[in-house]
């Protein structure tokens, strides 16, 4: 589903350049539950952004689905964050004064769905992930971890193959941790590809691979 071969990202301020990533090359099978493991400043978070279209390497492929996704237009990269990859940050990024079954319908409010499939499929979602009696509530009524299972709803509304995890339990309770990985544990038994970036041993341990990384390379 995914390969990485020979990325680099290099940033340029002035005449002073960082080298994020160095040369890295990886595949991800469809169906599989990744781990990228690195600390502060490896290049983790970096490769996320590439990996979820939100950035370009400086250099290498990047295949998706058969598409090389560096060679791909604005256009073509929005529909990509859209339907193919569902995203769920560290912060959640929710809208604060915005119930949560309306935070998880916002994917859908972009590609045009119908309201009345958009609050349905909102609904389905939310309680799958155990927050039926908390739809109409905002981010700021619930804690932690109630956040991340909306943003975890929210990331599945457009039926996306790939869900990508930043630091997904970075701001939550040891406790709601462990429930949202049994989450993504159910997500991943149902088939869906899931790459978590995190710099958590005992989080990366619930993955069924690890890729590590340190000083934008790959370590084996």
């Amino acid at each position: 589903m995914i390969q990485i071969s020979g990325v680099s990202k290099i940033y340029k301020i002035g005449d002073v350049e960082t080298v994020a990533l160095d040369n890295v090359s990886f595949e991800i099978k469809a169906g599989e539950f990744v781990a990228v493991m690195g600390p502060s400043g490896s290049g983790k978070s970096t490769l996320m952004h590439i990996l979820g279209a939100l950035d370009r390497p400086t250099s290498g492929k990047y295949i998706l689905d058969g598409e090389e996704v560096e060679n791909l237009g604005d256009d073509e990269l929005a529909e990509i964050r859209n339907k193919k990859i569902g995203f769920i940050f560290q912060s959640f990024n929710l809208l604060p004064r915005t119930s949560a079954v309306k935070n998880v319908t916002i994917p859908m409010m972009y590609a045009g769905v119908d309201r009345d499939k958009r609050f349905g499929t909102a609904v389905k979602y939310l309680k799958m992930v155990g927050l039926e009696d908390r739809m109409e509530h905002t981010p700021a009524q619930l804690s932690g971890g109630q956040q991340q299972r909306v943003a975890i709803a929210r990331s599945l509304v457009m039926d996306p193959a790939i869900i990508l995890a930043d630091e997904p339990t970075g701001n939550i309770a040891s406790v709601q941790a462990e429930e949202i990985m049994a989450i993504f544990r159910k997500l991943n038994d149902e088939g869906r590809t899931i790459i978590m970036i995190t710099h958590e041993a005992d989080i990366a341990e619930h993955a069924k691979r690890i890729i590590h990384i340190r000083d934008g390379r790959i370590r084996i």
